[in-house]
């Protein structure tokens, strides 16, 4: 699935991603590929994503992420 994590400032990650691991404001929960559609809001706390070259992670102080189509949009 195509990933893109977005601040005010940068792009802080735009490629493939497998699994991506997320801090919901009610606890985390991960996307993989296919997921269903959907809008959820995100605190503070790191977003891993893991992909054929490995794993990363990204600090965030909250934000929404948006999946739709096998696309997942950060906005942290």
């Amino acid at each position: 699935m195509q990933l893109d994590i977005i601040t005010a400032d940068q792009s802080l990650y735009s490629g493939e991603a497998d699994v991506v691991t997320l801090p919901g404001t009610d606890g985390k929960f991960q996307i993989l590929n296919g997921h269903a559609a959907l809008i959820s809001s995100l605190s503070k706390g790191v977003v891993v994503v893991k992909n054929k070259e490995g794993k990363q992670e990204f600090e965030i102080s909250g934000g929404v992420v948006e999946v739709l189509k096998n696309k997942v949009i950060v906005l942290a």
